[in-house]
């Protein structure tokens, strides 16, 4: 008698009842439709990202598009597009660099204390661009231009690689470079040919958002006199009534942001590095450095220095210089308290759109999962000016109650935001092993039921370690917190940004402290979870 595939059951003798054979489709979560559960939700949270779209089409072509064109085309442009291009191009080289060996050094090898070192080079995400550049410049003026936007924001940005590397790592079975050593390969060939190619999709992600964070940013590039396109845009929108130039500008950034993710997307292929087997994972034994383990403390040492200790020592220089009478610690309170609160909000919101786009991302390929992914990532390389304005566009026309309210604001955070949430979400699910999923629904739960039991306890981690990185962003963004937040309200940002501008350091000082100490409290829990 011939059985079939699926427990040993009778060929063609039908399922038990509340189960359901297996289909072809089912081999391969790749080979199904995104349900609706999934799907119908990943659409709204796109056409939301896709919302400053709009506005730049509207806005880009009202004087038609000849006038556009000549914007888009002229030399001046170009000359931004190759700035933007270098500067991009050099900090995410240099975020490789340093966050693939920091990952190696504090997850695979005998490094004297490792798990203190993983956290501390977490701690630069709690920098803001804009105050690593004003510290740079207060101490050493001649960094301004291109070397010292590269190296602030390479300083800033570097743990965007590191994190999603780092736990990469740690998902993957050593049993393979163990084979590969016994084979006669030596740790670096093993490192290049076993371990490289496996965390080729986490690297991916975090140099895309290293990129995208390089071209949206204001802060760094406007202190450092850098033009990008960032500035430019800027520039074009407070000098003139006329957003044209700026909208055709804005649009630039968005082709070399979809250019950019789809680059991404080649790159990182088909890759995945979840684990099927049963247990606990085995932890790998760690390399012994031998007599690279000074040169490899230095190396660690001289980056959280760099990144970390030199803005805080700056700062507390400033702090020295101030006085009670220069600061105001009401206003400090109350800023703090705003800011605190419009991040949360923002990362909750920000996380909840980016689930079912991240979800479909991992475990759907085709042209429509590529699009849903693109488009979350649209609003990212855009300046926060730009999706402010779009906001207020929409909210004036569409929303008035909503217009100066912090819900336009937090709306502003979850575009700009999203593929923070998106990328941690995504190479949170490509961990967890998709066929538990196949398992569940094999029994006859419902797409519901499987997202809720068994893919997002899997991801949890992952997605609570983007939701805190999301927080942390959303806690230091300048540009659409400016113009969006309500009459009478200020973040830390903002009046750090006040004061730098009338040029008050002292006074700017406790702003930026504050700031700092607390986005650093969810980069310590980030940097720690990761241990």
């Amino acid at each position: 008698m011939t059985t079939s595939a699926s427990g040993g059951r009778p060929a063609g003798a039908p399922a038990p009842a509340g189960r359901r054979p297996l289909r072809k489709a089912d081999e391969t979560p790749a080979g199904r439709r995104p349900p609706w559960v999934l799907l119908a939700p990943a659409c709204a949270a796109a056409l939301f990202a896709l919302l400053p779209l709009g506005y730049l089409a509207v806005r880009a072509f009202e004087r038609g598009p000849r006038f556009a064109w000549n914007v888009v085309g002229d030399e001046r442009t170009l000359q931004l597009l190759t700035r933007s291009l270098s500067l991009t191009a050099v900090v995410v080289a240099a975020s490789l660099v340093l966050g693939v060996s920091l990952a190696w050094l504090t997850v695979r090898t005998a490094l004297p204390g490792a798990r203190t070192w993983s956290v501390l080079v977490t701690l630069p995400l709690a920098v803001p661009s804009y105050v690593a550049a004003f510290t740079w410049l207060a101490s050493a003026p001649r960094t301004a231009g291109f070397a010292g936007a590269a190296l602030v924001l390479t300083l800033v940005s570097f743990p965007y690689v590191h994190l999603p590397v780092a736990a990469a790592l740690r998902g993957i079975d050593p049993a393979q470079e163990e084979a590969a050593r016994s084979l006669g390969h030596g740790p670096i060939r093993t490192f290049l040919r076993v371990t490289l190619p496996q965390l080729r999709p986490a690297a991916a992600g975090g140099a895309l958002l290293v990129a995208l964070y390089v071209l949206s940013d204001f802060g760094a590039v406007s202190l450092m006199r850098y033009d990008t396109f960032t500035r430019a845009i800027h520039t074009s929108y407070r000098a003139s009534f006329d957003r044209t130039p700026a909208a055709a500008l804005s649009v630039v950034l968005v082709v070399m942001t979809v250019a950019l993710v789809a680059a991404e997307t080649r790159t990182r292929g088909r890759a995945g590095h979840a684990r099927t087997g049963g247990g606990a994972a085995r932890p790998a034994v760690p390399v012994p450095l031998g007599p690279w383990r000074i040169p490899a403390l230095a190396w660690c040492a001289t980056l959280v220095a760099a990144s970390v200790a030199f803005p805080l020592g700056t700062l507390g220089y400033w702090l020295a210089v101030g006085n009670s009478a220069t600061w105001d610690l009401g206003t400090l309170g109350e800023a703090a308290w705003t800011t605190l609160g419009v991040a949360a909000a923002g990362a909750a919101l920000t996380t909840l759109l980016a689930l079912p786009v991240g979800v479909i991302a991992a475990r759907h390929r085709g042209r429509g999962a590529r699009l849903l992914e693109q488009a979350a990532y649209a609003g990212h390389a855009l300046p926060g000016i730009t999706v402010a304005l779009s906001l207020v566009f929409f909210a004036v026309r569409y929303a008035y109650p909503l217009y100066q309210q912090l819900p336009l604001l937090i709306g502003a955070y979850a575009v700009l935001f999203l593929p923070v949430a998106v990328a941690a979400t995504r190479a949170a699910v490509l961990q967890a092993p998709p066929v538990l999923e196949d398992v569940a629904r094999s029994l006859g739960r419902s797409p519901l039921r499987v997202l809720r039991e068994v893919t997002v306890p899997l991801a949890a981690p992952g997605v609570a370690a983007g939701a805190a990185l999301t927080f942390v962003v959303c806690m230091k963004e300048l540009p659409a917190t400016l113009l969006l937040r309500p009459t009478d309200v200020d973040t830390l940002a903002t009046r750090l940004w006040t004061e730098t501008g009338s040029g008050s350091f002292a006074a700017a000082a406790p702003y930026a402290a504050a700031l700092i100490l607390l986005a650093a409290v969810p980069s310590y829990l980030l940097g720690r979870h990761r241990t």
